[in-house]
């Protein structure tokens, strides 16, 4: 008796799945998580409805893959490092970051209605949206007390993530873009004054 070798399935494609990915964080922070469908992040990437079900059966897997993406990898060697804690905080701040952080906001906006009923979803998003920012400000924190220039028993927790949150209530509640000058204004009027620095 011979024995058929088991017919492979069609191998998945996978080279689209960064430009689908994005397409769906587009989606997302344009019609929220209620409003979107796996047919519309299919129409904006240009792709057929059956390659995305395949990948994502879901729209909550491909909702958690696309935030999961967000996170850039951040090289400390890349950050920032100007001798003072104002100058680093501030040179985070470059056009592209912006847009960057604005456009994090707007998908997390789009996630508000799934993130209390979805643990994963609500780790995804801080891990990609709070996170990073959260971390470079620790970093900035810890190297001006390592250097004499605030003091060392500052909550650095609860200061690394002041300009995260109130990015997020403006963005969210106040419907205002989060541009360079409300940064640097929180910068200089909450957050060097909460380490008894002046700007």
């Amino acid at each position: 008796m011979t024995l058929l070798a088991p017919k492979l399935g069609r191998k998945r494609d996978h080279t689209r799945d960064a430009e689908i990915l994005d397409a769906a964080l587009d989606v997302l922070a344009e019609s929220g998580y209620d409003g979107m469908t796996i047919d519309m992040v299919a129409a904006r990437a240009k792709a057929g409805k059956a390659t995305l079900y395949r990948r994502w059966p879901s729209k909550a897997e491909l909702v958690i893959d696309a935030v999961a993406c967000m996170k850039a990898p951040q090289n400390v060697d890349d950050l920032p490092n100007t001798g003072t804690l104002r100058g680093d905080l501030v040179g985070m701040f470059k056009p592209h970051t912006i847009e960057d952080a604005e456009r994090k906001l707007k998908v997390m906006t789009g996630l508000l209605s799934m993130l209390s009923r979805s643990p994963e979803l609500a780790d995804a998003a801080y891990q990609a949206i709070t996170d990073p920012r959260a971390r470079a400000t620790r970093l900035f924190l810890q190297r001006a007390i390592d250097r004499g220039e605030i003091p060392a028993d500052i909550d650095i927790q609860t200061l690394s993530i002041v300009s995260a949150s109130m990015a997020s209530y403006r963005t969210l509640f106040l419907r205002k873009p989060v541009d360079r000058e409300f940064l640097i204004s929180v910068i200089d009027g909450v957050i060097l004054p909460a380490v008894g620095l002046r700007s």
